[in-house]
């Protein structure tokens, strides 16, 4: 089955910006450990790049320091980068199109927001019959507080791995995922 990583903005919006993420702990660690092992084993590497065109957007303003990605990811190999404007990464890009002329069958999630980009890109995936798996501890997310109430990092992060896990993926640790690419003994 042929498989890639799709990296989803890990930009320094998360790291320095208005958006920083706070749990799991070690998810920037493990996205950078989920490429390099992705590059070793073969398996393409989609980088994902979130940006805002408008002029006064509060976040991932198209061309400034938070919109870049973080120089960690910036320097490591990848076979595509695609921007996209909306949380879905399906959406108004050409992932599927890069997917299919491929051969792409399954995908495997890592990066920001995990209720947001993360949780989007997933179930876009399924929607489109690929295999999708969905990295526990390389995803991430901050606590929210708005309109509808407040709800702290871990549980939003747990709510969020635990409905992916009822439909629209596999959930596994960065280990578990790194392991499942060696090749099996003979």
């Amino acid at each position: 089955m042929k498989e890639a990583l799709l990296v989803i903005d890990v930009q320094n919006e998360y790291f320095t910006g208005n958006l920083p993420v706070t749990f799991p702990e070690g998810s920037f660690a493990n996205i950078l450990r989920a490429m390099d092992a992705a590059h070793a084993a073969q398996i393409p590497v989609v980088v994902i790049q979130h940006a805002n065109h408008a002029l006064d957007a509060p976040a991932f303003r198209y061309g400034t320091p938070g919109w870049e990605l973080h120089p960690e990811v910036a320097r490591r190999p990848r076979e595509v980068l695609i921007e996209k404007t909306l949380p879905g990464s399906f959406t108004g890009t050409n992932l599927d199109r890069w997917l299919m002329d491929h051969a792409i069958v399954s995908v495997t999630i890592a990066g920001y927001m995990t209720q947001m980009c993360c949780d989007t890109t997933a179930r876009q995936a399924f929607q489109r019959g690929y295999a999708v798996k969905f990295l526990s501890d390389g995803t991430g997310t901050l606590s929210v507080t708005n309109s509808a109430g407040s709800i702290s990092d871990s549980d939003l992060h747990r709510a969020i791995l635990v409905t992916q896990q009822m439909r629209f993926s596999r959930v596994l640790t960065t280990e578990e995922w790194v392991h499942s690419l060696a090749p099996l003994a003979p």
